[in-house]
């Protein structure tokens, strides 16, 4: 094959199966092993070795790690679930040998800005239907629609709003800081799309991973303009698109069983009492429901608040209870070396170099998602952790384009 063509074959299916998460997994898994082989071939052709990310050592560990605490459980088995999904990981290393330019990654950010579009334009007819249905009988909308959010193509409604968080940051960045304007109009477009979409999934943890990722961005972009957010935020909760303001006043009063507060709190300190049990390999992978009564703390009132207890709903105590601190941390050394990599290359950029858009976008992100995942475990999802993995890799497209410049 003409090494031109097969290094074109590898950039555009690696593209598509980065977008493809905000569409539909099975798509995306198929795209992923199609891109991998691809690249493959296209590195047999052109005779150029793999293009790693820097930050391979941290993933080796946090994979090492997981399959020594899934030998150490006596259920490898039932572990294979987590196994598995190390597959999706390879979305990481995939966008790091394919991409070489920031005007490649400008594209797959455009993809994911139409699929996010898409998502959110259908999830506004699952809104409309759901309001009409608890009109129809008489249910209080709020009481009922919490339990039954709107999820665009997405399964669940914290995949869903996960993904909107993602692609409104970085269609953010590349309004606030890329020089290149093409499709600037379309983007802002998107993005008002795709924030009424997060709003109207009322889910709180990702509000509060949008809302830390925007003040990142806002800071870096105009600082003055921060003073303004309070500001929106009032106007949202008088406007009360959604009943957005009874969802945010709920952070401190919630509903009852309604919201998840209590629930959380449960959850917390159960995940407590196994890290201290298991500080070192934890229960297992996919141990952590299956255990979860024999570590509820005894002055825990009966019964339990309503929720899904199959994992800790937090990336910090699930992961240090599941597979042990050491693990873990190294999950935490991985995007920490990632973000250092990132603020690094940016404080070496002239103010005019394109990367910046991509390495603003990708710090944001990561700290949305690390806020988001005190709140729900984000990273366990695979759709959500495709779609951040890609971005990752995205950020470190920028950083070694920008190589030549040091």
């Amino acid at each position: 094959m003409d090494p031109a063509r097969s290094r074109d074959a590898a950039l555009w299916l690696s593209g598509a199966a980065a977008v493809l998460p905000v569409v539909s997994i099975a798509g995306f898994e198929i795209l992923l092993g199609a891109a991998l082989v691809a690249l493959l071939m296209a590195l047999r052709t052109t005779g150029k070795p793999w293009r790693w990310p820097p930050v391979m050592l941290p993933l080796c560990v946090w994979v090492g790690l997981t399959l020594l605490s899934a030998a150490a459980s006596g259920e490898a088995r039932a572990a294979f679930p987590q196994v598995k999904k190390f597959y999706v990981y390879l979305m990481l290393l995939v966008v790091v040998a394919a991409f070489r330019t920031v005007s490649e990654v400008r594209w797959v950010v455009l993809g994911w800005a139409l699929g996010a579009s898409l998502s959110a334009l259908w999830s506004f007819v699952q809104f409309a239907r759901k309001y009409e249905a608890a009109r129809a009988a008489h249910q209080d909308f709020y009481r009922s629609y919490i339990g039954a959010r709107i999820t665009g193509f997405m399964g669940h409604w914290m995949t869903f709003s996960g993904e909107m968080m993602m692609a409104l940051l970085l269609i953010a960045s590349v309004v606030f800081f890329s020089h290149d304007r093409r499709w600037i109009g379309w983007l802002m477009a998107a993005g008002v799309l795709i924030a009424a979409a997060l709003i109207a999934s009322e889910t709180r943890s990702m509000w509060g991973g949008a809302f830390a990722g925007a003040v990142y961005l806002v800071w870096m972009w105009r600082r003055w303009v921060v003073l303004a957010i309070p500001v929106l935020i009032a106007i949202l909760m008088l406007a009360n698109p959604f009943e957005i303001r009874e969802r945010i006043v709920s952070v401190f009063l919630p509903h009852a069983d309604t919201d998840s507060n209590g629930f959380r709190e449960v959850m917390r300190r159960t995940g407590w009492e196994m890290i201290k049990a298991h500080p070192w390999l934890g229960l297992g992978p996919e141990e952590v429901g299956p255990h979860f009564e024999q570590y509820v703390p005894a002055d825990v009132p009966r019964p339990l608040p309503n929720g899904y207890y199959g994992h800790l709903h937090n990336i910090y105590y699930h992961y240090a209870a599941e597979r042990g601190v050491p693990a873990m941390l190294a999950l935490m050394w991985m995007l920490g070396w990632a973000l250092v990599d990132f603020i690094r290359t940016l404080r070496r950029l002239p103010k005019k170099a394109e990367q910046r858009w991509v390495l603003h976008g990708a710090i944001a992100v990561t700290i949305a998602v690390l806020l988001g995942g005190y709140f729900e475990v984000n990273l366990g999802d695979s759709e959500v952790l495709g779609m951040f993995l890609a971005v990752l890799g995205c950020g470190y497209v920028a950083v070694l384009s920008a190589e030549p410049l040091s």
